[in-house]
């Protein structure tokens, strides 16, 4: 099923939408997901550390470098926002190493 996502557009800014499933990643997401002002409404947000995996994985999947583009972007744009201890500890738990090098690559 492809990823569902909403874009603004008048700037082309674009925002994956994540459905929650039932598996130890997506109860993790939801337990810790971040509510954040925007225009004057709160939105909850799926954390980075989530969406990183999460896009790790597909790429793993299907192959498509365009997740791997996605995650460099956020670590330039969100990188203050990111846990990154947490993070490779995720990356370890989901044996997703050698994705986790490629954008680190890409990054660089």
């Amino acid at each position: 099923m492809p990823q569902p996502n909403l874009i603004h557009h008048q700037t082309g800014s674009k925002a994956d939408i994540y459905l929650c499933g039932d598996d130890e990643l997506n109860r993790w997401a939801l337990l810790h997901r971040r509510q954040i002002c925007v225009e004057s409404e709160q939105i909850w947000f799926a954390p980075p550390e989530y969406v990183i995996i999460r896009k790790l994985q597909y790429y793993r999947e299907g192959g498509s470098e365009k997740h791997l583009k996605d995650i460099a972007g956020m670590l330039t744009l969100s990188s203050g926002q990111i846990v990154y201890p947490l993070l490779e500890e995720m990356v370890k738990r989901y044996a997703l190493e050698m994705e986790w090098q490629q954008v680190l690559s890409l990054a660089r």
